[in-house]
C-alpha cells in the first residue's frame, strides 16, 4: 500500500512540474511576443548587440539552473535523466559561446568574474572531453563505475616522501649541543693551542739568537776596522785588505763577510 502511495505521489509531483514547465514556457512566449523580442540566435556569432548577448546568456543560465534542479530527482527514469544531463552539457557549451561573444563585443568576462555554482555539482570523467554528470546521472548504471577509483597496491616511496620526516639532527645541525663532544673539542683545542705556542716560542728564540749573533759579528767587524785606521784617519790599501765588512740581509737573518776583494758567505 505504501508503495502505491509513493508512486502516486511521484506521478503527482511529475504532473505538477510538467504543468509548471508549460506555464513558464507559455508565459515566456507571451512576454516575448508582447515586447517584440526575437528568438535566441542559433549561433552566438549572429548577435551584434551586447545587451542582447547578455540577455541570451542570462536565459541560458536560468535554463541550466532549472535542469540541474530537475536532475536531482533520483525517481525519474533512466532515459529522462540521461536526456536532462545531455541538455545541461549542451546548455553549458552554448553559454560559453555566448560568454566569448560578449567579450568580443566589449563586455565583461563572465568566465572569470562569475564562477557558476552548478559547476561544483557536476563531475567530469577523464577522457570525456569536458562532459560532466550532474545529480542522479552520477548514479546511473555504467556511470558509477567510472568514478570508482581503482584499488592500487602500496605506492613506492618517492624522494620527496623520504625527506618529509627528516629533521635537523639528520643534517647535524644540533651536534654542538652534545656535552661530551663539546668537552672533547675543548681538550683537543687546548692541546693544539699549546703545541702551536711551543712551536712559535722555539722559532722566536731561534730568530733572536740569530739576530744576536749578527749584532756581535757586526760589532767585531767595526772594532777591527777601527783598529786598522791610519794615523791620518784614512785607510790605506794594506789596511783595506784586513777590513771585514758585514752586510746584513733584509730579513735580519743572513750576512755576507767581505775581506779585501774576495767575498764568502757566513
Amino acid at each position: 500500500m505504501a508503495r502505491n502511495e509513493e508512486k502516486a505521489q511521484s506521478l503527482l509531483n511529475r504532473w505538477t512540474s510538467m504543468k509548471q514547465d508549460f506555464a513558464d514556457t507559455f508565459k515566456e512566449q507571451v512576454s516575448e511576443a508582447t515586447l517584440g523580442l526575437t528568438r535566441r540566435p542559433y549561433l552566438a556569432s549572429q548577435c551584434d548587440n551586447l545587451n542582447d548577448a547578455e540577455r541570451w546568456r542570462r536565459q541560458i543560465v536560468r535554463e541550466i539552473s532549472k535542469k540541474v534542479a530537475d536532475i536531482q530527482n533520483a525517481g525519474s527514469s533512466e532515459h529522462v535523466i540521461r536526456d536532462l544531463n545531455d541538455e545541461i552539457n549542451k546548455r553549458i557549451r552554448e553559454k560559453r559561446h555566448w560568454e566569448r561573444r560578449i567579450v568580443q563585443l566589449g563586455g565583461s568576462d563572465y568566465a572569470r568574474t562569475q564562477p557558476q555554482a552548478y559547476d561544483g555539482d557536476g563531475a567530469a570523467v577523464r577522457g570525456a572531453r569536458g562532459y560532466r554528470y550532474f545529480g542522479a546521472a552520477k548514479n546511473l548504471p555504467g556511470v558509477r563505475e567510472l568514478f570508482q577509483k581503482e584499488e592500487r597496491g602500496p605506492r613506492k616511496r618517492a624522494r620527496q616522501d623520504m625527506y618529509k620526516n627528516i629533521g635537523p639532527d639528520y643534517y647535524g645541525f644540533r651536534d654542538d649541543e652534545d656535552e661530551q663532544q663539546l668537552k672533547e673539542e675543548e681538550e683537543a683545542e687546548s692541546r693544539l693551542r699549546k703545541r702551536v705556542m711551543a712551536d712559535w716560542d722555539a722559532a722566536e728564540a731561534k730568530r733572536k739568537a740569530q739576530v744576536a749573533g749578527l749584532v756581535r759579528a757586526h760589532r767585531a767587524g767595526y772594532e777591527l776596522r777601527e783598529a786598522r785606521r791610519g794615523k791620518n784617519g784614512r785607510y790605506d790599501d794594506d789596511a783595506e785588505e784586513g777590513v771585514v765588512l758585514l752586510l746584513v740581509g733584509y730579513d735580519g737573518l743572513s750576512c755576507t763577510r767581505l775581506t779585501g776583494h774576495s767575498s764568502r758567505a757566513m
